[in-house]
């Protein structure tokens, strides 16, 4: 594993716009020496905050090229640093120069990995969740990737989270004044409310983890599997369902070996389609494993596609029993061969008959799980684990009658959140009892 070396010291720079050629490419400097940098460049002495400037950029007597030149002050800017960004033209031989150039500045080096944001972390610019909003709406594909990973950037779990810790924070002042400072007689029906107020808490988390992995799931894709037995028209099927030919059919038993993945967008909603190996008993190795992978991308799956032989109905294939618990719709294929039909779904991979009405019902489980569940949702499993953690440690704190350890589980509970979030400030409790309690008078 790559080892990545930081020093808040150096002023770092590199290529903030795509890479390859492009009518623009910026280039983003962050550090304490960004005032020479630019000096040595472009001769700009006394740059004015965020004014655009048309300069040419010069290294060693020659011109590289003419660039749009914005200066932004500490702390007003990303990193929280002064930074400069050249806004130069896109070809790789112009990039490259001025690379080199910055490369050439004394106390200045390229950025390592998602070293800005960083730096945008630690000088309180923005907090871990932000920062990772950011990563996500850099990633977005769909509409709702974007709407949940603008909102995640803006602060709206962070705030969230923050809310709980700052919370917490109150109750364990009062229980330090408690066992620190008796003299102050404050009321013991308070322990009864702080543990009321507790549980409430923990009630709150409780059920915002109740939510099915939303967050999680709009983030990564959701999962759906089209399983059945061999030669029902599974491989037409996604291809049907994807106006493309993502997998191979053919009559013969089998073909389908490994997993066949297509990415969608279906009203916004990022959707993973995943064609299968055929289920039935064999006893050829590499079929085999197929039909292992296809059972098990069906367990991991969101929904599973149940794809029957028309012609055979209304006798179908049962489903494995492994899978009964899952989200599933059985679609009969093959329509156009079929003398009679019940109320099924039905469609046909060859005519394309019956397609519209499974996007429909495929759209109609998409709403159920995402629509109206509101933003704020936990977008990564580091979160979760954390709020378990603290509400574990919430319903300990609750069920013991020592102070110290009441209060110790809460700060444990309040370490949780702020490990989501980076903010772990020891002087938080004591800035609350100063402000609070009047201590010290």
């Amino acid at each position: 594993m790559e080892e990545l070396h930081y020093c808040l010291s150096d002023t770092i720079y590199a290529l903030s716009s795509g890479p390859g050629k492009g009518g623009v490419a910026v280039i983003r400097v962050s550090g304490d020496r960004v005032r020479d940098v630019l000096k040595q460049l472009t001769d700009l002495e006394k740059p004015v905050v965020r004014h655009a400037y048309f300069k040419p950029i010069k290294h060693n007597g020659k011109i590289l090229d003419q660039a749009l030149v914005l200066f932004f002050e500490a702390p007003f800017s990303f990193t929280g640093e002064d930074v400069i960004e050249f806004q130069i033209h896109g070809g790789r031989a112009v990039i490259q120069a001025v690379l080199e150039a910055l490369g050439d500045q004394s106390g200045c080096r390229p950025a390592e990995r998602g070293e800005f944001s960083r730096r945008a972390v630690i000088n309180g610019k923005m907090d871990l969740t932000q920062a990772e909003g950011l990563l996500d709406l850099i990633h977005a594909e769909t509409e709702q990737q974007r709407t949940q990973a603008f909102g995640q950037m803006k602060g709206i779990l962070g705030q969230l989270y923050e809310e709980w810790r700052q919370e917490l924070v109150r109750h364990m002042a009062y229980l330090e004044a408690f066992i620190d400072f008796p003299e102050e007689e404050i009321p013991p029906e308070k322990l009864k409310e702080i543990d009321g107020h507790v549980l409430e808490l923990a009630g709150k988390i409780e059920a915002y983890l109740n939510d099915n992995r939303a967050g999680e799931r709009l983030r990564e894709g959701f999962q759906i599997a089209i399983i059945g037995a061999p030669n029902v028209g599974k491989s037409s099927l996604i291809n049907a369902l994807t106006h493309k030919d993502v997998a191979i059919v053919s009559e013969i038993a089998g073909t389908t070996r490994d997993i066949v993945e297509a990415h969608l967008d279906v009203g916004g909603f990022p959707v993973v389609l995943a064609d299968t190996a055929g289920l039935r008993e064999t006893e050829g190795r590499i079929e085999s494993e197929g039909i292992r992978r296809a059972v098990q991308k069906a367990e991991e799956a969101d929904l599973i596609l149940y794809v029957q032989d028309g012609t055979r109905w209304p006798k179908a294939e049962k489903l494995p029993e492994n899978l009964k618990h899952k989200t599933v719709l059985t679609v009969w294929n093959k329509s156009d061969l079929m003398s009679e039909r019940g109320k099924e779904l039905t469609v046909s991979a060859k005519t394309g008959v019956g397609i519209p009405n499974l996007w429909a019902e495929i759209k109609s489980v998409l709403e159920r799980d995402f629509v109206g569940r509101g933003s704020g949702l936990i977008t990564r499993e580091r979160y979760r684990v954390a709020l378990k953690t603290c509400l574990e440690r919430l319903y300990a704190a609750v069920q013991v009658a020592e102070l110290e350890l009441k209060a110790e589980e809460l700060r444990l509970a309040a370490r949780a959140l702020g490990r989501i979030t980076g903010r772990i400030d020891a002087e938080d409790l004591l800035d609350v009892i100063f402000r609070d309690f009047c201590i010290g008078k």
